[in-house]
């Protein structure tokens, strides 16, 4: 009982340090901002000193590592599970690791540097003036090297302090007018707060449940979309209409976000795994506006990939056209370095946007996913059928494929095929289901799902 209690004790002692310490970062404004010249002059003063092969600055949040300034390598964010971020934050203090690839801490040493690939790198942390670690300053080499000498590594911690000091320059010179979020547990009166959120995280409650994506034609199984759900202790499964608002106003929505893009990647190399001949299956997730408002997304999607061993052919990205518009133009940069790694992007909700034609040339996408207000007035008449008609002639002339939602009833589903729609999804076909669950459809032979019947009035559609 005693061991419990120390160990809930000293649980909540650093679910209020890490608040503590996000509430400081976001104080400084730097994540998802541009390099900065006084900091790129820092880690290339760095590297030729310790004649490196490249160095970095980063500083974390939740979920990842934003690179503030790099030189000798182009990242703009990893995420931050198994990073040297970890490593300096556990050891509250600078890290020298002369041989990545003999390294204990690291499972797999390659796929620890999906972009510096390094074989020796030293990390010092970076401080607030109270002692809360924000990021790290790293050095890194080609080739393994016997380490650091005690002067060399207080240059390295010097380095540190100097980029320290010019944060709290940058805080000084910001505008009184702008508040830092508040982030600092028990500041939030409404169920639920950000600690509700990262305590979530930390205790693994969010699941994702899978609804499939088929064929119309042939029934096959050509996909799934992530759903998220919250499986609460006391309040039991909580759909995401339930909590994602409040976790976009409290911020929470990036870690959450980063935390479904990466078990994404790792369902899909457990599928991969346990159902031989199934590499073809595209698990979807949707993206939030605070996703596509970081450059460093194509980074962390492409370091996801790599660490989960996953195609990125499996992977497609949904987002609306409410997530886009906001920052269209690193919106636009950002889906287009997402095209160049390969992965499906899907167009969420398309028809309930004021100015979705207007977009569809701006952004690359690959799919158009018909909203499910559309398919359900579907069989009311004959304005509802010439709408859907529209979206799918427009995608087919743009050589984009569109998926159907909401599908619940054979009678829709006939209208589609008529329609010359391929794809779509909804309750006729499944219901959103566990891993579990849809691990037992994709073994089925060909992936393929029972006849559906024909409708008792055959759809007829007018000319």
């Amino acid at each position: 009982m005693q061991q419990k209690t120390a160990a809930a004790e000293s649980n909540r002692t650093e679910c209020l340090q890490e608040a503590a310490r996000l509430a400081a970062l976001a104080s400084y404004k730097i994540l998802d901002t541009p390099c900065e010249p006084g900091f790129d002059a820092i880690t290339r003063m760095a590297a030729e000193y310790f004649r490196a092969d490249s160095a970095g600055l980063g500083f974390a949040d939740e979920s990842r590592v934003w690179i503030k300034s790099c030189w000798g390598h182009h990242a703009r964010e990893i995420p931050r599970a198994n990073s040297i971020f970890e490593m300096v934050l556990r050891e509250n203090g600078p890290v020298v690791v002369p041989d990545v690839a003999n390294c204990p801490s690291f499972h797999d040493p390659s796929l620890m540097f999906h972009f510096i690939k390094a074989a020796f790198f030293a990390a010092a942390p970076v401080r607030t003036p109270d002692g809360k670690i924000l990021g790290t300053f790293n050095i890194f080499a080609n080739a393994p090297r016997p380490g650091l000498a005690a002067d060399e590594l207080r240059t390295l911690e010097t380095l540190a302090e100097i980029v320290a000091n010019q944060l709290e320059l940058r805080k000084l010179r910001a505008t009184l007018a702008s508040k830092p979020v508040e982030l600092v547990p028990g500041t939030a009166h409404e169920w639920p707060s950000s600690t509700d959120f990262r305590r979530a995280l930390e205790r693994h409650e969010f699941v994702l449940y899978y609804q499939p994506e088929v064929d119309l034609c042939t029934r096959r199984i050509v996909g799934v979309e992530a759903l998220i759900r919250w499986i609460h202790p006391e309040r039991g499964i909580i759909p995401p209409l339930a909590f994602i608002p409040q976790a976009e106003e409290c911020g929470m929505i990036l870690p959450i976000g980063d935390w479904g893009l990466a078990e994404a990647c790792r369902q899909i190399q457990t599928w991969n795994r346990d159902h031989a001949g199934n590499d073809t299956l595209r698990v979807c997730v949707n993206l939030s506006a605070r996703q596509f408002a970081r450059e460093g997304l194509a980074d962390h999607v492409h370091s996801l990939l790599l660490e989960y061993g996953a195609s990125s052919r499996q992977l497609g990205l949904e987002m609306t056209e409410s997530s886009l518009i906001p920052n269209m133009n690193t919106a636009v940069d950002v889906l287009a370095g997402l095209r160049a790694l390969g992965v499906s992007l899907l167009m969420d909700d398309f028809g309930t946007g004021y100015s979705s034609l207007n977009y569809l040339h701006a952004f690359p996408f690959d799919v158009l996913k018909i909203d499910r207000s559309f398919v359900g007035r579907m069989t009311q008449g004959e304005q509802p059928r010439q709408i859907v008609r529209t979206i799918i002639d427009l995608a087919r002339a743009l050589g984009m494929d569109v998926v159907a939602e909401g599908i619940e009833t054979p009678e829709q589903y006939h209208l589609l095929r008529q329609m010359g729609c391929h794809y779509g999804q909804g309750f006729l076909f499944a219901r959103p289901m566990t891993a579990a669950e849809v691990g037992r459809l994709i073994s089925l032979p060909g992936r393929i799902l029972p006849a559906i019947e024909e409708p008792r009035r055959p759809a007829k559609l007018s000319a």
